[in-house]
């Protein structure tokens, strides 16, 4: 089929979420002539949901779009009303930052931002159906007759595909927070030959400020120490004049309301068909689950400076309005409050994630990628980093660049990729510290160091960020040399000064950087023995000395256990590989492979199903060149 397009560009992005968003950015920035498609501008970067970002572990990622020149921890740092560093008490590996957000300043700068860029088109239009010819992308058609060409497509529809609101026994067409929902792309993603899945999600009621009665509940305050996610921030910028979220609990008698009223609930009356999301549940699906707890917490967190609304966060519902409004008068501080929006289901087709690469290609269709809740996760930040890996990958296609793919040793975006594509999900995917092998080295504190250089090299870092990360980098190395060049020597004076601090005297010479190992010795103590660094360090320098110091020798297990893998996820599967030809291998194994089609043996070797001994056939058989079938005792 011959098409005539009006307009032409190296990339679309269809969808304004958060993860269209950043795979805009980074298709542009990199140099391509972009647009990006959403079914409504007012809508761009918008926070249906929780009005905040980061978090365990989605914290982190923030941090690490950002290191890779990405746009979320900027835009979060201009537009946040309270800033909190979580699990302080805990190892550095889970420590994480939180921001609550204005959630109107923040789509609204997020938008500008858009609208400024080099190299962007941003265009409100509905797009119908992705162009294919010969199994390769060449365009798209909106809803009202337009066809675009171009090189790469990136779908970032979110919750928008097909999506249903459920409330009660209500349901109806729609998108989030009642917007459009995208119908015919969802058939035609289908008829390209993508396979679908049906997730649900959910969001509670927001009530009204004034209405709250904050002495039943408990201040939850920001920090006073600077904090940022961007490191382009500067802590001079830092917003003292934070708003307070509360808590509050669920008690018996919001549970009995719930128990009486299960039978109106639509995810047991069956109106909830999709899969809903383990780690973020409704409280009618806690109050079930969890029958022996006597109550649940709840955060009220407000969405802005310039409005009264307030998420009532952990009280995610789809019961009828009635006995929302019931529940939330049952909650102390809550008696006499405003139910201003009522909470909501959402159910929605994504993309089942086995069918992409680690590049967010998808294996059937070259130039055609997804990201964010289409593949199946859930969560702002999970989005954004999938949308900066796809928009970069895409961006790289079209240059004829070699693709880039972040391992799971790299970062908590190729932790959350690699299991998206290996393990697919059954469910809405959420990114813990847990999923990562390597937490210790994905660290909140040296994400720069981890992945700007990486940023720099595909051309989306630019040379102001570059300038002040060399700085960084080259002030971190130099002092760590000096620490590891200066001994301590166990003489009088020394031990003298060691036991006034109240602490154990030298028995034998050590470095500073050795002496630092002790539990009680910060850098701050160090340097009243060894004197202070030729120039002044700022605190992120001074506490990823700290933890690289401290945690040296589990670090470097660690790295040693990367550099064992590095060996399994370089050797690459044929392409053209025979399944069927292989032989000994489990008929799971067999079948598993056959559904992935992965691309390494690292790869094959966390397919779930799949045995260390099915790996060292698959291995013989592909250092054989496909003629050795020898069967293993």
């Amino acid at each position: 089929m011959v098409h005539e397009f009006t307009e032409s560009y190296d990339v679309i992005v269809v969808g304004a979420g958060h993860a269209g968003v950043e795979a805009s950015l980074a298709a542009s920035r990199m140099g391509c002539k972009t647009l990006l498609a959403t079914i409504n501008l007012d809508m761009l970067a918008f926070m249906p949901c929780n009005p905040s970002i980061g978090g365990s572990a989605k914290g982190i990622v923030v941090r690490e779009i950002d290191a890779l020149g990405g746009e979320m921890g900027k835009n979060i740092d201009k537009t946040y009303i309270q800033m909190k560093m979580l699990n302080t008490g805990k190892g550095p590996a889970v420590r994480a930052l939180r921001a609550q957000a204005d959630k109107t300043l923040y789509a609204r700068e997020m938008k500008h931002t858009v609208e400024k860029q080099e190299n962007l088109t941003l265009r409100q239009s509905m797009i119908d159906d992705i162009l294919v010819e010969d199994n390769q992308v060449v365009g798209v058609l909106t809803a009202t007759g337009q066809k675009f060409a171009a090189k790469s497509v990136i779908v970032t529809t979110g919750t928008a595909l097909r999506g249903e609101i459920i409330l009660g026994e209500l349901k109806y067409s729609s998108g989030p927070n009642n917007s459009l929902a995208s119908v015919t792309l969802a058939d035609n993603l289908k008829k390209l030959g993508l396979e679908i899945g049906r997730f649900k999600t959910g969001t509670p009621p927001r009530v009204k400020a004034s209405s709250i009665d904050y002495d039943q509940t408990e201040i939850q305050p920001g920090d006073s120490k600077p904090n940022h996610f961007s490191f382009m921030s500067k802590d001079e910028d830092y917003l003292q004049n934070q708003i307070p979220c509360w808590l509050t609990y669920t008690n018996q008698n919001s549970h009995d309301i719930i128990n009486k009223n299960l039978y109106r609930a639509p995810m047991f009356s069956g109106i909830v068909k999709g899969v809903g999301p383990r780690y973020c549940p409704s409280i009618e699906d806690k109050i079930v689950r969890f029958a022996d707890k006597e109550r649940h917490q709840l955060f009220l967190e407000p969405e802005g400076r310039d409005t009264e609304e307030v998420y009532v966060q952990g009280l995610s519902t789809s019961l009828p309005e009635d006995v929302q409004k019931e529940l939330i008068h049952s909650i102390k501080g809550l008696e006499n409050a405003e139910m201003m929006r009522t909470g909501y289901a959402i159910e929605y087709d994504i993309v089942l994630p086995h069918q992409l690469r680690a590049t967010l290609e998808t294996k059937v269709i070259s130039g055609l990628f997804t990201a964010g809740q289409t593949n199946g996760t859930s969560g702002y930040e999970e989005a954004a980093g999938q949308g900066i890996v796809a928009g970069l990958n895409a961006a790289l296609k079209v240059q004829g660049k070699p693709e880039l793919i972040l391992k799971r040793s790299d970062a908590y975006i190729g932790v959350m990729i690699d299991d998206l594509v290996t393990k697919g999900t059954i469910e809405p995917y959420r990114l813990l510290t847990s999923r990562a092998e390597y937490r210790l080295i994905l660290r909140h504190d040296n994400a720069d160091m981890r992945l700007t250089e990486i940023g720099r090299m595909i051309g989306l870092v630019d040379d102001e960020r570059w300038a002040r990360f060399e700085i960084k980098k080259n002030q971190f190395d130099t002092e760590l040399k000096r620490l590891d060049s200066i001994k301590l020597k166990p003489i009088k004076e020394t031990n003298e000064q060691v036991q006034a601090l109240g602490f154990k005297p030298l028995t034998d010479a050590m470095t500073a950087k050795e002496f630092m190992r002790r539990p009680e010795i910060d850098y701050a103590t160090a340097v009243t023995f060894v004197g202070p660094a030729s120039e002044d360090l700022d605190s992120k320098i001074i506490e990823l000395l700290e933890t690289e110091i401290k945690y040296e020798g589990y670090i470097n297990k660690a790295l040693d256990q990367v550099a064992k893998m590095k060996r399994m996820e370089e050797k690459r599967i044929p392409k053209n590989i025979d399944w069927d030809a292989i032989d000994s291998i489990a008929t799971e194994a067999r079948q598993k492979f056959k559904k992935i089609n992965p691309e390494t043996i690292g790869q094959a070797s966390r397919i779930s199903g799949v045995n260390p001994a099915d790996i060292s056939i698959l291995m013989v058989y592909i250092e054989g060149n496909g003629k050795a079938k020898r069967k293993l005792p």
